[in-house]
């Protein structure tokens, strides 16, 4: 008798084991879920759109990701922001590193062929950076002979030279961050990009004054969220995301917040954007 009711109470704690390890997993899922993790690319250098400093992530991109994040049910503690350089978005995705990738990522035909985007989120314009007392350059035509810096994995300075100035000497590093560092060090002339990075790093702190963004733009950029070629469940989840995000005015809410204070003017025909790509 003794040994039967040892052998009861264990088969007891072992179903009662059993049913806490099911509850554990509750709030896993693929809609996302209370204690699901999830990873979002992010730049980590761009102010006032993705930058990291310490242990705090700020920036347009970064508001609009935990917004999205939120309403596919990831709670913001379980958000884990990992640094998605230019070159290598397409290999973050394509490997599973990370779900979605916010990080001003223009939406081209080339990378659809590797991968899906939502949104987009953000409309830019290509621009040039220099030093704030120049004033020989004023626009992409005026950069014949000049040395003009952007980041590895882009297109922009390869279209100046390719639509603008065809004897531009082209200049790339990994981040923007060290493109702006070479041109306040006189290393090189400008720095291309869109206008929205290039207003962020006018208006740091450590540079007001140095730089000014030209002013001309001479590009689309619509910023999309990042996804694994053919997840158009997430895209349509995101779309209704941002969607809901600028029809509450949350999304103007970041904008000021984020690049209000750079002086940055956006096209209000596109800014907010009203519609977004069909996800296929």
């Amino acid at each position: 008798m003794r040994q039967r009711i040892i052998a009861a109470l264990g088969i007891a704690t072992l179903a009662a084991t059993g049913l806490a390890a099911c509850g554990d997993d509750s709030g896993s899922g693929s809609g996302g879920g209370s204690g699901e993790q999830v990873t979002i690319g992010i730049k980590f250098d761009q102010p006032g759109l993705g930058l990291k400093e310490g242990a705090n992530y700020t920036g347009m991109d970064v508001d609009v990701a935990k917004y999205v994040a939120k309403e596919l049910g990831y709670d913001e503690g379980n958000i884990t922001f990992k640094e998605s350089p230019s070159a290598q978005r397409e290999t973050l995705l394509q490997n599973g590193q990370v779900k979605m990738i916010f990080a001003t990522y223009s939406i081209t035909d080339a990378r659809k062929e590797k991968v899906s985007f939502a949104g987009p989120y953000l409309v830019a314009g290509q621009d040039l950076l220099v030093k704030a007392d120049n004033t020989d350059i004023t626009g992409p035509d005026s950069l014949n002979g000049k040395k003009l810096c952007s980041v590895t994995g882009s297109t922009s300075a390869q279209k100046v030279k390719d639509q603008f100035a065809k004897t531009v000497q082209l200049q790339e590093y990994d981040t923007y961050s060290k493109c702006v560092e070479a041109l306040g060090a006189g290393a090189i002339d400008a720095l291309t990009t869109d206008n929205t990075i290039l207003a962020g790093y006018a208006a740091q702190e450590a540079n007001k004054g140095k730089f000014k963004v030209v002013g001309k733009t001479f590009s689309t950029e619509r910023y999309g969220v990042g996804l694994k070629k053919g997840d158009t469940e997430t895209c349509q989840k995101v779309n209704d995301a941002l969607k809901k995000m600028v029809d509450s005015g949350e999304w103007q809410k970041a904008f000021d917040k984020n690049l209000g204070d750079a002086g940055l003017k956006l096209d209000p025909a596109t800014n907010p954007p009203k519609t977004f790509d069909a996800c296929s």
